[in-house]
């Protein structure tokens, strides 16, 4: 027996900072020659495809977020506050430049999950007790070594 009646969609929680999208207006995309193998036609075609983006002049964040960003991604963003990706991977220019843009999204995306708190934590007994226990045998073994005093 089938069920012909749909499945209900199960409804995903958004989260506000997966959920944020760069706009493509603030991104500007630059093509080059790639290098590496290919023959003639990397010589001759400009498929490789490097975007920037200003997270510091960017409208589409907010201050928080935009501190977020320039916490997470303090190496990867230049001087001007600007995050550049490359892909040169393919040979084709449309693929490159959709690579650059999956990658930007997913730095974006990373760099705004909030970081877990770190809970502070103590020794067990049973460790504390470990521990004394390996520092007595290791003073009887120092202890042994030592030369007898002269008499």
């Amino acid at each position: 027996m089938t069920n012909s009646s749909p499945r209900p969609a199960r409804r995903r929680r958004v989260d506000p900072f997966t959920a944020f999208v760069v706009p493509e207006r603030e991104i500007a995309f630059h093509a080059s020659r790639a290098g590496g193998p290919g023959g003639q036609h990397v010589n001759k075609t400009a498929t490789k495809v490097e975007l920037r983006w200003n997270v510091r002049e960017s409208a589409a964040l907010d201050e928080e977020t935009r501190g977020r960003l320039r916490a997470a991604l303090g190496a990867r963003l230049d001087a001007g506050g600007t995050l550049r990706v490359t892909a040169a991977g393919t040979r084709s220019q449309a693929a490159n430049r959709e690579e650059a843009l999956r990658r930007l999204r997913a730095i974006v995306a990373r760099a705004l999950v909030p970081r877990k708190k770190r809970r502070p934590t103590k020794p067990t007994a049973a460790s504390k007790a470990r521990r004394i226990e390996e520092k007595k045998k290791r003073s009887v073994t120092k202890r042994l070594r030592r030369h007898a005093p002269m008499e």
